[in-house]
């Protein structure tokens, strides 16, 4: 049996596309990408689901808690469920958010250090980098990501250019789909059924 670890924020955790900040659902296990992941790929394998709504790459979130920062937490969790055949690794989308104003290289240098920790750990085998899509400003979370529009050009670029750098895995999720324009953040049902089809086949080929 074959461990496959999905480590992200609430696109992994399964957040619907929002109409009021207060988070209060969350789309069953089939539905959410890790689920369509997992039966894609079949009997063999076993899903570890690690999402965390607001996970940021390496930053406390000084509005929603230091436990956010997935530097945190990473080491404890590869530790908790080694070994770990695969790991997904998709964050970025929060460190778009206004109050760290960063920039699609500093981003990306952020996923850099947690790929450099799990490889470090001897707990993984083999990473697959995935680049959230594009963030848009709509909706309740259009001032929270205000700016993150156009801040959000190029990560693609920067984050396949650390993947090359570290020999691991790379998809660029939006080469897939759209965050839903209801919020400009979360996946509709659609996209989690899309992602998690061309994730699965990403790891599969491994």
């Amino acid at each position: 049996m074959r461990t496959v670890l999905c480590f992200g924020d609430s696109n992994t955790f399964g957040t619907p596309p929002m109409v009021r900040l207060e988070l209060t659902e969350r789309f069953g296990p089939a539905i959410r990408w890790p689920g369509v992941m997992a039966a894609a790929l079949g009997d063999g394998w076993h899903l570890v689901e690690e999402g965390h709504p607001g996970r940021t790459t390496v930053h406390d979130d000084p509005v929603e808690g230091a436990h956010r920062n997935a530097t945190r937490v990473l080491l404890a969790i590869l530790e908790s469920h080694r070994p770990i055949d695969v790991m997904v690794l998709m964050l970025g989308t929060n460190d778009h958010k206004l109050r760290f104003g960063l920039g699609t290289q500093d981003i990306a240098l952020g996923a850099a250090r947690l790929v450099r920790m799990a490889q470090a750990s001897s707990h993984v085998g083999k990473i697959l980098l995935v680049c959230p899509p594009k963030v848009l400003e709509r909706g309740v979370l259009a001032r929270i990501f205000a700016g993150a529009e156009a801040r959000s050009d190029g990560l693609a670029a920067d984050m396949a250019g650390v993947a090359r750098s570290l020999g691991v895995g790379f998809l660029d999720a939006g080469s897939v789909i759209d965050s839903d324009p209801l919020d400009g953040v979360h996946f509709g049902e659609a996209a989690h059924a899309a992602l998690g089809a061309a994730i699965a086949e990403k790891v599969a080929a491994l």
